[in-house]
């Protein structure tokens, strides 16, 4: 599975050509790395042998640990079936897992089901993982019939390898050349192994209020350099990713363990500090002064000030099947053109606070309870689009996002995520079902916990990463609004959450970047059972407590005047 057209690379070199030690500084920056060693030990008494393979040891860090593949040749695609996202695997090299799978003591076999189970292994692999091959293509055909069956077998895997991987090199005389793709510059030394991505930019409009939707190819996104930290040097990166292939063609990359900026831990406390010395009556600002600390940490000074341009994304995005049991068919879709054209109640209260608005077309969820609300492809385009509306923000100076959303059978979707996350029982967390006309239908909420209900039963045995669990069971809102977050993180801009989309967004993207949580704030929790439980395992403390349910985002707004309020009182002069 190809993350960000980069997760596989094939290494491909003649006898001494330096392959081996340009694969390795491919994962250097990786802090652990697999090794996978496919080289049988060979005879004892060959000291030449045994010296390469000495050489080979001596290079790697201690960090990284080896695993000998060489009894079983069908055990190199097990083990990159089951690695790990957050993982990085070498294996060196393909020559000897020929060398084993043409030895007499694996015969009768399959070798080409065996070749092609391995490409499949990788094609579908999450971990990033670097291969290592000698090439054979150039050298005069074997005179001898074992050397003749060794250059087919290793042509074979080195086709069907390099079809399955994201990118392939070929090394000459310690220099690479990049056969795939052709259309991107590649690194060729460590040192820009964590480089700044730099891809053509694309024309962005500048601030309109629809998106194409996510299932369209967009562009790639910058990655866009933050302030460096008081302990960083000036000129070093600031957040390349834990497990780092190349990130000159790569673009954005988006796994777990990314890092990501925190918010200033000295100015929050500083600023709550300073609101003691203002001349103000009474006990001060209460509970407000943690808009205060927060204002303060993700802008990084002791007086913060209101945020100004404030841009309100509303996503929409329907799920199917059980999930929107009782909801008005076309509703959201009523509401989300009434919010394009600046009328219904989030468009009223977005001009009242001089804030823009932009709807966001997310794709629909398929019916969880039969089948993944979205597809591996769709969950990557999805958190990307989300990534790219943030860094369109960032780049507008917009000082902070409100994140909303008006799809059908969000509120199920929510509790399904909370249920796989957070071991949440959906009936706890799915908030009752309110018709138009005001009644509460128990009918529809049960067909809900249903859908929810087997929807975890289908997927219990379904690995629980961030990635899957959009795929199985968030759907396009909650994928597209975990890539706001975790590109507004990148980016430092805050994030005001409101309602079970937003919070379910950020229960997935503490699994990719932990620090994306610390980015939010929680105006008020609207009365919704998973909203509660999110904020709680987020530990996110709801400012206020005022059980509005105007739909998500509108909540946000109408405590926005308040916040702006507070802090341009702690602004203030000294006294």
């Amino acid at each position: 599975m190809s993350v960000d057209g980069w997760n596989t690379v094939l290494v491909l070199g003649g006898t001494r050509s330096g392959k081996s030690e340009f694969a390795e500084s491919l994962v250097i920056d990786a802090p652990v790395v697999r090794y996978l060693a496919t080289a049988p030990e060979g005879d004892p008494e060959d000291t030449e042998w045994a010296t390469r393979l000495a050489s080979h040891r001596a290079r790697r860090p201690g960090s990284w640990t080896t695993e000998e593949t060489a009894e079983d040749p069908r055990r190199l695609a097990d083990v990159l079936a089951s690695a790990e996202p957050n993982e990085t695997l070498l294996v060196d090299d393909l020559g000897g897992w020929v060398t084993v799978l043409l030895d007499p003591d694996h015969q009768p076999a399959d070798d080409v089901a065996t070749i092609a189970e391995l490409a499949e292994a990788i094609r579908t692999c999450s971990a990033r993982v670097v291969l290592v091959s000698p090439e054979v293509g150039l050298s005069l055909v074997p005179t001898t019939p074992l050397g003749r069956a060794f250059t087919d077998a290793l042509g074979a895997a080195n086709r069907a390898v390099a079809d399955a991987c994201d990118a392939v090199a070929l090394v000459v005389a310690g220099q690479p050349v990049w056969l795939k793709p052709t259309d991107h510059a590649v690194p060729t030394a460590p040192a820009t192994a964590t480089a700044t991505a730099r891809v053509a930019p694309q024309p962005v409009p500048a601030d309109t209020d629809t998106e194409p939707t996510p299932e369209v190819q967009l562009p790639e996104v910058l990655t866009h350099p933050a302030p460096p930290a008081p302990n960083q040097e000036p000129g070093n990166p600031w957040a390349a990713p834990t497990m780092a292939l190349p990130m000159v063609a790569t673009g954005l990359v988006i796994q777990p363990g990314m890092e990501l900026p925190m918010p200033d831990e000295y100015a929050g406390p500083q600023a709550v500090d300073r609101l003691a010395t203002l001349d103000v009556p009474g006990a001060g600002l209460g509970v407000l002064d943690r808009v205060v600390g927060f204002a303060a940490a993700t802008q990084a000074t002791s007086t913060p000030a209101p945020w100004g341009s404030v841009r309100v994304l509303l996503l929409h995005g329907d799920h199917s099947g059980g999930a929107s049991a009782g909801a008005v068919p076309g509703e959201s879709t009523r509401r989300a053109r009434q919010a394009r054209a600046g009328q219904g109640a989030l468009a009223r209260l977005a001009a009242e606070s001089g804030a823009s608005l932009q709807v966001v077309d997310a794709p629909t969820a398929a019916a969880v309870e039969d089948e993944p609300a979205l597809s591996p492809e769709q969950v990557e385009s999805a958190l990307r689009y989300g990534w790219r509306l943030a860094e369109q923000a960032a780049d507008a100076g917009v000082q902070l996002l409100v994140l909303g959303a008006c799809g059908a059978g969000t509120e199920a979707a929510a509790a399904a995520v909370l249920a796989a996350t957070a071991g949440a029982e959906p009936p706890a967390v799915l908030g009752r079902v309110i018709t138009d006309s005001g009644e509460i239908d128990d009918a529809a909420w049960m067909v809900r916990c249903a859908a929810v209900r087997d929807a975890l039963h289908r997927t219990r045995r379904s690995p629980r990463g961030a990635k899957d669990v959009l795929a199985e069971l968030g759907g396009g809102d909650v994928a597209v609004a975990t890539g706001v977050l975790l590109g507004a993180t990148a980016r430092r801009v805050p994030v005001l959450l409101d309602g079970p989309v937003g919070l379910a967004a950020g229960m997935v993207s503490r699994d990719l970047a932990g620090q994306a949580r610390h980015w939010c704030l929680l105006a008020d929790h609207g009365g919704h059972p998973a909203v509660r439980l999110a904020a709680d395992v987020l530990g996110l403390t709801p400012l206020l407590d005022l059980r509005l349910d105007l739909g998500e985002g509108a909540n946000a707004l109408v405590a926005l005047p308040l916040l702006r309020s507070v802090l341009a009182l702690a602004a203030a002069r000294l006294a």
